[in-house]
């Protein structure tokens, strides 16, 4: 019954949105970059094929300290964080589009967790009903929680907050439907999906499918060039600018310990994860908000001789606040919090982490020098001597097209 309703949902928000023509284009995962592209291009002499390509690299350096009051080091994290190649384009019309992205590093492969090397993150084609409604089919981010769908190319830290990492949804393959409009001045969003609930990985699937849905809604109107989906205030908007959003996703009779992400488990569990955010910018100054909740029908799953592997279910809050100077210094502050449910916690403890971050713009988003430090505390407890605290920072190039 559950199923059924929620692809009855799915079907009327696909169909019922042909007739508007208010959609115009935004430069972040959810669609491919064919407006305003800044890198390599191509076009055939008669405008039937257009392909843009772009690429980017984040190379880094870390370290991370034995204890709270011992300041030794006990890991670096010196690699090659993200190198990716993308192509975006479209075939015969601007409706019938694409975006295919590769990664080439160990850590964007989820290899650690399956044992296989995913090299495609994204491989999926869109067509446009409308101006103001498409459709996707393939695999790419699903409308989640909105630091997750941001791309990691947009970022103000050189990563996402302990909360996107435990229980964001990902990419899947699957049908997506993407839809907007105006209420006046005001701009909302709505967002939908029915995939595989497995991931990348997946070579087949069962029965158990994955049903998301995301609205948002923008009151004082759209941002400078969709800034909604990127953080820090890089274009110093002039007047105030809200972004509100939320939803939930559920997936049935997943084999992840994340759904679409994570370790194999030893049965088939349901995960339901609630999400809600929000991004506010105005002159330079941005802050975001962002809540997730999971829960899972069965955290423990066992194999016959006892062993124990584990869903991650439990909830968490991040928030962010920043400051960009006309010299496009930024500095930002950022607090995570993450709370395991009563099921788990003898496997996962309480943490919470305070991250200051200084970056230095030379080309937007696109060229960046990120330095971040933070301290990560355990059970609520910020004393330096408690067990699992430590200190950390990260310093981060990137460099794209």
């Amino acid at each position: 019954m559950k199923i059924s309703q929620l692809s009855k949902v799915f079907f009327f928000l696909l169909f019922s949105c042909l007739a508007n023509e208010a959609f115009a284009q935004r430069e972040r995962d959810e669609f491919p970059t064919l407006k305003d592209f800044r890198g390599l291009q191509f076009k055939s002499k008669d405008s039937t094929i257009y392909m843009n390509f772009r690429f980017r690299m984040q190379n880094r350096l870390g370290a991370y300290t034995v204890d709270g009051d011992n300041l030794g080091i006990r890991e670096f994290d010196a690699r090659v964080r993200r190198l990716r190649m993308r192509v975006d384009g479209y075939l015969y019309s601007p409706k019938f589009s694409y975006t295919i992205q590769l990664a080439y590093t160990r850590s964007d492969q989820d290899f650690d967790d399956t044992g296989v090397a995913n090299i495609v993150r994204d491989a999926v084609v869109f067509y446009n009903f409308t101006p103001n409604f498409y459709v996707a089919f393939g695999l790419n981010k699903l409308p989640g929680n909105r630091q997750r769908v941001n791309s990691s190319g947009q970022l103000q830290f050189a990563d996402r907050s302990i909360v996107n990492a435990a229980m964001n949804i990902d990419r899947d393959f699957g049908i997506k439907a993407y839809y907007k409009n105006n209420i006046g001045t005001a701009v909302y969003h709505l967002k939908a999906a029915i995939t595989t609930g497995e991931g990348r990985v997946a070579n087949n699937t069962d029965k158990g499918l994955a049903y998301t849905g995301r609205a948002e809604i923008l009151p004082l109107g759209a941002f400078t060039k969709d800034g909604d989906y990127s953080e820090g205030d890089l274009m110093r908007e002039e007047t105030p600018k809200l972004s509100m959003g939320g939803g939930l996703s559920k997936n049935f009779e997943t084999t992840r310990s994340g759904g679409q992400i994570g370790y194999y488990l030893y049965a088939p569990v349901d995960l339901t994860t609630y999400f809600a955010d929000a991004i506010f910018k105005y002159s330079g100054w941005a802050y975001q908000f962002e809540y997730i909740k999971r829960t899972v029908d069965n955290a423990l799953t066992y194999n016959d001789e006892g062993d124990v592997k584990y869903a991650f279910n439990g909830q968490g809050i991040n928030q962010q606040v920043s400051y960009l100077f006309k010299n496009n210094y930024e500095i930002a502050g950022r607090y995570s919090w993450l709370e395991p449910g009563e099921s788990i916690q003898s496997f996962q403890q309480e943490t919470e982490i305070v991250e200051l971050g200084v970056t230095k713009y030379l080309h937007e988003h696109r060229i960046k020098l990120q330095l971040n430090a933070n301290y990560q505390t355990k059970q609520g407890v910020f004393a330096l001597d408690n067990k699992g605290n430590r200190w950390g920072g990260v310093f981060q190039v990137e460099l794209g097209i």
